[in-house]
């Protein structure tokens, strides 16, 4: 027998959703738990807290309200211990700030005894006659590596930049993903020109913050996506319904080919810009052509950008094709960021286990409801996922507010009963036909 500690749940990974689970398990549980992530300090998206960015949710999408209002790691009770009650209360938004709600999680990291910085694991094997799964976690300043066994397994490795295939070898100091953006705003805003890849919020604040500083020295600045248009994201109270319990439920009952299909037709609530965002780019975009022309600026859609090459020391060719007209042309540019979204992370250890899943398709493991993986052989030892869930619980995959009730189902399956129960009929309209 092994003398390595014991624990009842490792989760992988330290983001929103797997430090909600902490906070949880923590306040709610007798589990002995432990979470590791690689990095140093808790940091969420640090190349993205852009001054006046909003977070896309209410601020009762925190950690664990949705679950216990009456938590010690609430966002309320967070305010109240920064002695910023009154200034939030004057506020009156729901919406908070990107870097106060990044300060908030690391308030809370800060707290928890079961969340270890600067601890990336390594590799996880399934050892059944251990007491269920090794897990192998290297210290990220010291190299030391250390084993510890756990019961139960809950992988939260978040998300990585999605680059498209033609580009994934151009990236460097010139050519970035917005994940680092805030990393080379600076130069960035020096440059000559600079363009803008992509529709969706990300790629709209960027273009908007670098908008505001085009005055100051008259740089180029081009904002290209292959999407049809720069669209709204839907916002309507009905149609965010999706984002509950009760539409999880429905959802998952569907079969994969329905599920696959209903993905399209949900995008307008997942994907596009805030409507303030894109209200603040065309009223600067108008401010600024009263009494001029206006600053070299082009918005263009329907347009792909196939290949990023160098021209010389400086500037990049970029290939483009206007997909509707079936046009191809070449632009120039100094800096490019490209605005391509995020795919699951998912550890090339867990992929060695491929041969034991259960598979949805060729990319898609198949999950349960209450988030564990599927394996060919049942375990009482199980394996929770936070990531690569779109598939099979829709579009509320990555929504923070539903990462809560995802928390309160994973904790009730571990312990056996409802320590923190998960409420239905939450919403005004219904999916299934009875």
């Amino acid at each position: 027998m092994n003398d390595w500690e014991q624990y009842d749940v490792v989760g992988i990974g330290i983001g929103p959703f797997n430090l909600g689970l902490a906070a949880l398990a923590e306040e709610g549980t007798s589990l002995k738990t432990a979470f590791f992530d690689k990095t140093q300090v808790f940091q969420w998206h640090p190349g993205m807290l852009l001054e006046r960015s909003d977070l896309q949710v209410p601020f009762l999408a925190d950690l664990v309200t949705f679950a216990n209002p009456m938590s010690h790691y609430t966002f309320l009770n967070y305010i109240h211990q920064q002695n910023r009650m009154f200034q939030f209360y004057f506020f009156k938004r729901f919406d908070i700030p990107r870097r106060e709600y990044s300060d908030y999680c690391a308030w809370v990291a800060s707290q928890l005894d079961n969340c270890h910085f600067g601890q990336e694991v390594v590799d996880c094997t399934y050892e059944p006659e251990h007491g269920g799964y090794a897990v192998s976690i290297k210290d990220v300043q010291s190299g030391e590596e250390k084993k510890v066994m756990t019961t139960h397994i809950i992988l939260g490795t978040g998300s990585s930049p999605l680059i498209p295939p033609p580009l994934e070898e151009k990236l460097n100091e010139d050519v970035i993903h917005t994940s680092r953006y805030l990393h080379h705003a600076d130069e960035i805003k020096e440059a000559r020109s600079v363009t803008v890849i992509g529709s969706g919020q990300s790629a709209a604040e960027v273009f908007y913050d670098l908008l505001e500083k085009q005055a100051d020295n008259r740089f180029e600045l081009t904002w290209l996506t292959r999407s049809p248009g720069f669209f709204q994201l839907e916002s309507g109270k009905l149609g965010q319904e999706v984002f509950s319990p009760d539409y999880v439920d429905y959802f998952h009952k569907l079969s994969f080919e329905q599920r696959q299909e209903a993905l399209p037709t949900l995008g307008g609530l997942r994907n596009g810009v805030e409507a303030e965002t894109l209200r603040n780019i065309y009223d600067l975009l108008y401010h600024r052509t009263i009494r001029h022309d206006g600053l070299p600026v082009r918005i263009q859609a329907m347009t792909e950008v196939n290949d990023i090459q160098p021209v010389d020391e400086q500037f990049y060719k970029l290939s483009c094709k206007q997909w509707q007209q079936e046009k191809e042309f070449t632009h120039t540019s100094e800096k490019v960021i490209l605005a391509t979204g995020y795919k699951p992370l998912i550890p090339s250890w867990l992929m060695n286990m491929s041969e034991e899943l259960e598979w949805e398709d060729e990319k898609r493991f198949r999950v349960s409801h209450d988030y564990r993986l599927e394996w060919k052989e049942q375990r009482p030892h199980h394996f929770f996922t936070l990531t690569n869930l779109e598939h099979s619980h829709g579009a509320s995959a990555t929504n923070l507010a539903l990462s809560v009730q995802r928390n309160q189902a994973i904790l009730n399956t571990i312990v056996g009963e409802d320590v923190y129960p998960v409420r239905s009929d939450t919403i005004f309209q219904q999916f299934e036909v009875e």
